[in-house]
């Protein structure tokens, strides 16, 4: 039988984050945020808006699905 024991209970258990974890998770941080400053730089609200366009008329060209679209067409009812 094991006994499940919260870390505010077990005295083992360090609270403390090892320094190569917190710079990891700093390094983690600052290269997300690059990511999202990366999509603020001038010009990529041109890039966004070619591919907002390129989207639109991909479902223009698509044809309309059919009221009977889980019908098979053509096939002979049995």
């Amino acid at each position: 039988m094991t006994l499940a024991v919260s870390s505010r209970h077990d005295p083992a258990v360090n609270d403390e984050v090892d320094p190569r974890e917190t710079a990891r998770n700093r390094r983690r941080d600052r290269d997300a945020e690059a990511e999202a400053r990366d999509l603020m730089r001038p010009g990529m609200g041109k890039v966004f808006k070619q591919i907002q366009d390129a989207q639109r008329k991909a479902a223009d060209e698509t044809p309309p699905r059919s009221a009977d679209r889980g019908k098979a067409a053509g096939r002979p009812k049995r």
